[in-house]
């Protein structure tokens, strides 16, 4: 079976078959961007600047591992999916909040 048919959409985007370290290193720095947009549209609260570090290094740590698993599994799809979905929910959020304090005024 050729490994090349089974990579996910991004690993075949940034060629991990053809160039191993390069193609790694920018789907590790795309993982850990969505992760990062994710994180802070759907979960991030204020924090103080040490605990706020010591979350993100965690979750750059974490994303290591995702790297592995998002060369043949839908990782960065998903985070997009993800993504857009959070982005929809705030845009609607906001629109939402501003009709409410229009009607209140």
């Amino acid at each position: 079976m050729n490994v090349t048919e089974r990579l996910s959409f991004f690993a075949a985007l940034f060629k991990v078959d053809d160039n191993p370290t390069t193609g790694m290193w920018w789907l590790y720095i795309t993982i850990v961007i969505l992760s990062i947009i994710v994180f802070k549209l759907g979960f991030a609260k204020k924090l103080p600047l040490v605990k706020a570090a010591v979350i993100y290094l965690f979750l750059i740590l974490g994303c290591t591992v995702l790297t592995f698993l998002g060369v043949f599994l839908p990782v960065a799809e998903g985070l997009v999916v993800a993504a857009l979905i959070l982005i929809i929910y705030k845009i609607r959020l906001n629109q939402e909040r501003k009709q409410k304090g229009n009607e209140t005024a």
